[in-house]
Formats: structure tokens, sequence, C-alpha cells
């Protein structure tokens, strides 16, 4: 990221009133309903209207997503994600298309009240996805290797035809959510209790700089996602008639199959290692799953059946899924020392993401590849 990413961030703190304000006098749209969503340093809101002003039918509502004040900073990273957005959902992919101003802009800098200070946030209003998060179900292999397609279809489409002049921006050198940059969770090591996980992420990370951080160039890169976590992929089942049922614990039952309806949140977009949207995919699908280690497999299967991994990439695999529990970890932990009023939602990956660090050092690289690498063979067979 650019130098502003060194600015201290402020999420933004509207209250509904300022959100129904913004969106009509923006959008021209007239709010029937608003509801704020929980995020991470953004803040979003669903919006219902009752006047389209020629938007076009949009019977599930909108998103307002109000920037934090350092990405707020940095328009052509805005700006390209928001392209990004629109690309793939004109390459058939269910993302997010944003709504044009009153005056046609894709997004606009705000001076907003908020307090007794006045600060600029970055608006978008975006088009919103049917779907429940992929995190409230539970799934079997066929979504797990569905993931794993989608989303090297995702970054192979955009690696050979997505073109902006802004694309630039998404060479991120100290962003922390790349992992390209898990060496940079030391300087907040300090900040986690002494513990075995603690010296598991240290371990994790002193393998990262010996392993991985001197070999990136024998990587392949191109623009990823970055972020397609079990809450940012939103499922439906194939089968309109089909029942959903919701248990004690939340979780919806098993249905014959689903499809991806929707996917979220291209706030972490940056050019990194295609191997690294694979691995963030299978960190995030363990969170909920009853065969946490066994899916891996099928995540690989599906990448695999659009992106070959190279034998250096296919190396990489465990100790990077190793990098994303870290970094969810120790980055949870630095958000809500910062924001408490936030942990609910700062710490959803991190309240089970430390076991599943624990299980996989536990059973060691060796013998989850086995089982990974096998699962993905037997698909060739």
């Amino acid at each position: 990221m650019s130098s502003t990413e060194k600015t201290v961030l402020i999420k933004p703190s509207l209250s509904e009133a300022q959100a129904v304000e913004l969106v009509g006098q923006l959008y021209g749209l007239k709010v029937s309903s608003v509801q704020p969503l929980p995020s991470y340093d953004d803040q979003n809101f669903h919006i219902l209207v009752s006047e389209t002003k020629g938007t076009g039918d949009h019977s599930n509502g909108y998103i307002l997503k109000v920037l934090n004040t350092v990405d707020s900073q940095d328009a052509d990273l805005v700006e390209v994600q928001t392209r990004v957005m629109t690309f793939l959902n004109k390459k058939g992919f269910p993302s997010p298309t944003t709504i044009p101003t009153v005056d046609g802009k894709i997004m606009s800098l705000e001076t907003i009240e908020q307090g007794t200070d006045y600060r600029q946030h970055m608006v978008r209003l975006l088009t919103y996805l049917p779907g429940t998060p992929l995190a409230k179900f539970t799934l079997d292999h066929r979504t797990f290797y569905k993931v794993g397609r989608t989303v090297a279809q995702m970054d192979k489409i955009l690696h050979e035809e997505f073109r902006h002049p802004t694309v630039k921006s998404l060479h991120r050198e100290e962003f922390m959510w790349s992992l390209s940059n898990t060496h940079l969770l030391e300087k907040y090591l300090h900040e986690m209790e002494e513990s075995d996980t603690h010296s598991i992420v240290e371990q994790v990370i002193q393998q990262f700089k010996e392993n991985i951080l001197p070999n990136l160039g024998k990587f392949r890169k191109g623009v990823i996602h970055g972020d397609c976590n079990d809450f940012n992929i939103l499922l439906e089942p194939m089968e309109p008639s089909a029942e959903v049922t919701v248990d004690k614990c939340d979780l919806i039952r098993p249905q014959p199959e689903f499809r991806i309806s929707g996917i979220l949140d291209f706030g972490d977009m940056s050019f990194g290692c295609f191997v690294y949207e694979l691995a963030i995919a299978i960190a995030y699908l363990m969170i909920e799953s009853r065969d946490p280690i066994g899916l891996g497999g099928h995540v690989i299967a599906g990448f695999e059946s659009v992106i070959p991994l190279t034998e250096e990439e296919r190396g990489a695999v465990f100790l990077l899924v190793l990098c994303r529990f870290s970094q969810s970890l120790v980055m949870a932990r630095h958000s809500v020392l910062l924001n408490p009023e936030n942990i609910e939602y700062l710490t959803i990956t991190a309240r089970k993401g430390w076991k599943h660090l624990h299980h996989l050092w536990g059973l060691g690289r060796e013998a989850v590849e086995r089982i990974w690498f096998d699962t993905a063979k037997s698909y060739q067979d």
C-alpha cells in the first residue's frame, strides 16, 4: 500500500440518519429501510428504497459502503477495486456492481460530521446480492471443489483480461493482509499473550522468512481477491424448492448442492501470488467444517482444474495456510486493542482459528500434504 497506510486508521461511525441523508443526497433515492451491517475497518448499511430513479430493479436493495479514513485517501485503490467488481460481474461472476451518483461518479469522497470532528470518507453504493454466507452451511466436497475452481477462474480471467490504469495501486507493499508480508507480523507479536499459540505463530513466521520469502520469485502472480473467506462467499441451494433449516448452532443443514450466489468485499485485493488465493480459501473453509483437514484436497482439486500448481507452489500451500491463520490471530488482537467495541466481529475467525492452527501444526506438513494431494489426485483417476 502507499504511504497512507501509515496514517491513523479511523473507522467511520455514521448514524442511520446520516446514511439515509447520504443516499438521498448522492443517489437521489428515498430510503424506506436502513440496517447497519457488521464490518472490519469500514461501515456498511443495507439499504432498501421506495424510489429507484432509473437505477434498475434492485428489489434486494443496496449496500452503502463508507470506507475508513486510510483507504479513503487512496482513490486509485478504491477505483480499481470497483472496476474489478464490475468487470467480473460482466464476465458472469456474482460480484456486486456500483450504482453511480446523480452526477455519474462510481465513488464520492465526502466530508462527514462524526461527533465533534469532520472526516473525509469515500462512499459507494453497491448492489446487494442474495444468499447466505458459506459459514452458515454444513457442506460437502462438491462445494469445496466449486469454491477452489471459482476463485481460480476469477484470478485467471483477471490476469488475462483485466486492464486499467489504476491497477498499479494493487502493488501494496506494506499491506498487512498480504501473505507476502507475513514477516511484518513480528512488530505486533508483543500484543499477544505468551502461550503455545504465540510460540507456534513465532515459528510459522520464522519458517515463512526461511522458506517462502526468499522464493517469492518462483510463484506466479496476478491480481487476486485476497479474502475469499467464509463470510465473503454467499451460497444458495441450486433447487429453489429445497428447504433450508437452521439448528440450534445456527448452521444450515446440508442440501443436495449449492451455487455460489455472491463474492463480496474486494477491499483486500492486491497483486499477489495465485497460490495465496488457494491457501486463504482453505484456511477460511476450515473454520466451520466438520472435516477441516480433509477439505483442503477438494479445494486444491478445484483450483488446479483451472490453474495447475507448480512444484514450488504445491510445496508452499501448507505453510501459507498456517500464515493466514497467524495473520488472523495477530491482527485480530491488534484490531481489538484499537477498537474494543467491535470485538465480536473482529474475532470471528480468531475464536476458532487458533484450534485449527494447533491441529495443523501438530499433524505436520508431511501428513497433511499426503491427505490433501492424495484427495486432489483422486479427481484425475
